[in-house]
């Protein structure tokens, strides 16, 4: 018999909740967005339940929803990943911290500085979410009146990429001798200047940082549009997309990691792990209850505001009372638009219907005991729909304490999760290898 697959946990906090009813739920903490001491108690319970990730989205806009959502947001405030991630290191020990940096309005310097940095603060533990980012108001905060064409997002995306990385590997592992007695602190020869010219950057190089701890830290990505699953294929170490069923996951899994050997690479160097939104009780009734309460404090306003997030058109026009009209494509992100027009097809939905299910969160969810959840995610595992998942909760502290009190001990009763770390780093809480310097041997 062959032995049961392993899965990955990863944990997505910034939304500490993507529910925009959460904050509201009773008993929640309304301010954990933007509380250091729940954020690191936060971080701190996730490592006592073993996840491999603590994973941090990044906005770099607070206008991209009208002022009367706005003010019912509890997302609008929020750390600096590069200011957070290196405090919570200071508060653990395996655990891994994953952040968005922007290949659209940051400099590839600048995000290999602040990544290879961190990896060295955690011991080894950093990741970099690479995003395109889709909102175009923030084009508006970094000096552009409209925002960089889709398409072209991923190609400037690529060469960051490439900069990035490159700058990673200025200096071999055994660059700095750090010889007291001969006088000698770094070994030049054992140096690389990038001098990268290409079509969107000019870096010269190199980084002022010592290679990372990990080589590289963990490459993750979250796009599954066309362009995005191709960046993911050709870079990507963890894919964090949406979906919202089985069926589309396995196409998704086996879409990116058959275009993998194409460019050279070895698909058990992705892992997929979806997006899952945890609802847990101790019955199957008590969980669907504690989700209808969560769902019934979501504002039509707030609501309407996810609605033209995702379709990158402004939905409080639409007679909210009628079907979903023709939306005609932005440079917004298409996966989200997609989802969610193909959602109110399926099901025929008013617009008002499926702004109030964006609102919560409509996609792939599992409400039930520990068994049940267990058994869902078992079954994605052991049919290549995943490798794992990146946690949702509904509600903080309540909805992350339930599943570490009560899923992860279910996992590991039936052999599917880590009791302990068997690794100190990212890569090693992933099983994935350390890549090689490109300019040492």
């Amino acid at each position: 018999m062959s032995e049961k697959r392993q899965l990955h946990l990863g944990a997505f906090m910034r939304p500490v909740s993507i529910h925009t009813g959460a904050w509201r739920y009773p008993g929640a903490w309304s301010d954990a967005n933007f509380n250091w001491p729940r954020l690191k108690y936060l971080a701190q319970k996730l490592e006592q339940g073993r996840f491999d990730a603590f994973f941090m989205a990044d906005h770099l806009a607070v206008l991209n929803m009208p002022v009367e959502a706005l003010r019912r947001s509890a997302t609008v405030t929020s750390f600096d990943p590069s200011t957070l991630l290196p405090a919570l290191a200071a508060v653990t020990e395996h655990i891994g911290l994953i952040a968005t940096g922007s290949t659209t309005f940051d400099a590839p310097f600048h995000v290999a500085r602040r990544f290879a940095a961190l990896d060295h603060l955690s011991g080894g533990r950093a990741g970099w979410n690479i995003v395109t980012t889709s909102n175009p108001d923030a084009a508006l905060n970094f000096g552009l009146d409209d925002h960089m064409e889709h398409d072209e997002r991923y190609r400037r995306a690529r060469e960051f990429y490439d900069v990035v990385t490159g700058l990673w590997d200025s200096w071999a592992d055994d660059a700095f001798v750090r010889d007291v007695e001969a006088g000698v602190f770094v070994d030049p020869a054992r140096m690389h200047v990038l001098g990268h010219k290409g079509k969107y950057f000019s870096v010269r190089g190199p980084l002022n940082v010592a290679r990372p701890v990990q080589g590289w830290p963990v490459i993750v990505q979250a796009g599954s549009s066309e362009a995005g699953r191709q960046l993911a294929a050709e870079t990507a170490e963890a894919v964090f997309a949406s979906m919202s069923n089985l069926e589309d996951g396995r196409k998704l899994y086996a879409d990116i990691k058959g275009r993998m050997p194409k460019v050279g690479r070895d698909p058990e160097h992705l892992k997929m792990l979806p997006a899952c939104f945890v609802v847990v009780g101790d019955t199957d009734a008590e969980a669907r209850a504690k989700r209808e309460l969560l769902d019934s404090m979501v504002n039509y306003e707030s609501s309407i505001a996810s609605l033209s997030i995702a379709l990158g058109v402004d939905a409080s026009k639409f007679d909210p009372d009628g079907p979903l009209p023709e939306i005609p494509p932005t440079n917004a992100s298409h996966t989200s638009r997609a989802r969610a027009i193909s959602e109110a097809a399926r099901d025929n939905l008013t617009v008002r219907q499926l702004a109030l299910r964006l609102g919560g969160y409509s996609g792939l969810a599992m409400v039930g005991t520990p068994a049940t959840i267990a058994d869902t995610m078992e079954e994605w595992i052991e049919t290549r729909g995943s490798d794992g998942f990146n946690i949702m909760f509904p509600f903080l502290p309540a909805g992350l304490d339930d599943f570490v009190d009560k899923v992860v001990p279910e996992l590991q009763r039936r052999g599917l999760f880590r009791r302990e770390y068997e690794g100190t780093t990212l890569r090693e809480h992933l099983g994935l290898p350390r890549p090689a310097n490109r300019f040492f041997s």
